[in-house]
């Protein structure tokens, strides 16, 4: 009877060597994917604030009016946002505020807000159904067609409604454009549930917001 030789101490230590790659590469995937993501949503944040710092410059030294002009203006800086789907994803809006001054107090008033619904070029809301709260101020009486898409109905006079931005710091008249854009940023790595343990959701709404 033969007696079998036992591997060589070389051959032992490559077969340790895989089982315990095989045990950490479920980890090193985990982890790679993490990054990819982290890294997606810094590249998607940074889009995200140079959009609504190009829109409310454009806002504030445009020639036109706002209300002829806004969905023109929005879709032009979503159109600069690739590879982020603003069509799909995005919402933006442009709240124009006021200092307006009664009994001695000095007040944030608004005057207009635009969120992108553009008919001409069927984008934007109308395509994504995407339209998250204003942090300025949610407005209740939104236009749905025609000219009118994307421009809401912000009561006037003595009912425009106060908002808490830069109030007591504008000057009677003193006129403030606000730019915020949101985007439904979906994560690589999906959300899942091993028993009691699960992971976040895997959608996040970004946002960023520029005052000019």
């Amino acid at each position: 009877m033969t007696a079998r030789r036992p591997l060589p101490r070389r051959t032992r230590g490559r077969g340790l060597a895989a089982v315990e790659f095989a045990l950490l590469l479920p980890v090193l995937l985990l982890l790679l994917i993490a990054l990819v993501d982290i890294a997606r949503a810094l590249q998607a944040q940074m889009i995200l604030i140079n959009i609504s710092r190009e829109a409310a410059s454009m806002t504030a030294y445009g020639k036109l009016q706002l209300s002829e002009n806004a969905q023109t203006l929005i879709g032009q800086v979503a159109a600069s946002a690739p590879p982020l789907d603003m069509n799909k994803l995005g919402m933006v809006y442009i709240t124009r505020i006021m200092g307006s001054t009664s009994g001695g107090t000095t007040r944030s008033v608004v005057l207009e807000q635009y969120r992108w619904d553009d008919p001409g070029t069927n984008r934007g809301y109308r395509v994504s159904g995407y339209a998250p709260l204003s942090k300025i101020w949610s407005c209740s009486n939104w236009g749905g067609a025609g000219a009118g898409a994307g421009t809401c109905a912000v009561p006037s006079g003595s009912s425009a409604p106060v908002v808490s931005m830069m109030s007591g710091q504008l000057l009677d008249g003193e006129v403030i454009y606000v730019v915020e854009v949101f985007y439904k940023f979906n994560m690589l790595f999906q959300s899942f549930s091993v028993g009691g343990f699960s992971t976040p959701a895997a959608v996040t709404d970004f946002y960023s917001m520029t005052v000019f």
